[in-house]
């Protein structure tokens, strides 16, 4: 009794506070056939750790105070959302964080990207891989390579998906939610969408959209989910993670324009394209009411729009 007591004052004294709760914001767009379409702020949670990023770091930070780990390491690439947020979690909350980085050329980069100068200002400490190494980053003997350099550390995957991640992302839907009868949101790595599969309503369904190509991710999500109201709708990657167009950035100007809600163009804005268009095409029955998750990721606008003026092409021009 005593040690569940411990645990729970550790956890009232140590949790990651949101900022702001998010609220359910109808966009302004008209739709046909009476349908209407919400879509939740998770971007507004917290300013540098929004959306599942803070969902999938709360509980694994409270883990690692529990375990009395001083350490944060984890692995991500040049624009990454999450490598961002786990070195704000780590500095606003007493870690040391390590950052594992895909591109051993970025090295030498660090003062041109916005998301690698914010992580390193936050206190991380980066380490930059060759790609071929990368690859290798689940592998133990990578892994135990890492402690004999670093020293012990708590480890959380790339884009922060595993069981703890999890419990966090079943709280993103609340009982006000109860009313719509569609649960949309984009997917990187599968622990978003797996924790809203687990608790949804048994008469809402949640449509998924990958930003990488093919629909490998079924089996990932599998591994974490009892329930089969859920489909992945795999024809808006864009041409993979990280692409983008022309088409897909006049859209996210257009919607900023609208509706004043920023979407980042590698998750969310991908999925809100897709669920519009799905809806021009009369894939919702009439009166469907529709809610659309908002992960975040608005940090990396600010890389995304370097690599387009690069290519001389359009910009995602809001103001964040």
């Amino acid at each position: 009794m005593q040690s569940v007591k411990v645990a729970f004052l550790l956890y009232i004294n140590f949790t990651f506070v949101p900022k702001s709760i998010p609220l359910n914001q109808q966009l302004k767009t008209p739709f046909p056939n009476s349908i209407s379409v919400y879509i939740k702020r998770e971007d507004l949670i917290h300013p540098f750790v929004s959306g599942n990023k803070f969902r999938k770091l709360k509980y694994n930070l409270l883990r690692a105070k529990e375990k009395n780990q001083e350490t944060l390491l984890t692995f991500g690439g040049a624009f990454s959302n999450h490598i961002a947020a786990v070195a704000f979690a780590g500095k606003e909350k007493g870690f040391k964080t390590i950052g594992i980085i895909r591109g051993d050329e970025l090295g030498s980069k660090i003062s041109e990207n916005p998301t690698l100068l914010f992580a390193q200002n936050c206190g991380m400490q980066l380490e930059f891989i060759s790609r071929e190494e990368y690859r290798l980053k689940s592998e133990i003997t990578f892994l135990e390579n890492l402690k004999q350099k670093f020293g012990s550390f708590y480890l959380i995957p790339e884009g922060g998906t595993n069981a703890l991640a999890i419990k966090g992302c079943q709280e993103i839907l609340t009982q006000e939610d109860a009313e719509f009868d569609y649960i949309c949101c984009s997917i990187g790595t599968g622990g978003t969408i797996s924790g809203i599969i687990n608790s949804v309503l048994p008469y809402q369904k949640v449509l998924g959209f990958p930003a990488l190509k093919g629909d490998f991710l079924k089996e990932e999500i599998r591994n974490f989910v009892q329930n089969e109201n859920w489909e992945l709708i795999t024809d808006y990657h864009f041409g993979g993670y990280g692409k983008v167009n022309s088409a897909l950035i006049g859209f996210i100007n257009q919607f900023y324009a609208v509706n004043q809600i920023p979407l980042d163009p590698i998750y969310t804005g991908k999925m809100v394209f897709g669920v519009i268009d799905l809806i021009q095409k009369n894939y919702f029955p009439a009166e469907s009411k529709i809610l659309l998750i908002h992960t975040g990721g608005i940090q990396g606008i600010q890389g995304m729009n370097i690599k387009l003026r690069n290519k001389q092409l359009p910009i995602i021009d809001i103001n964040v």
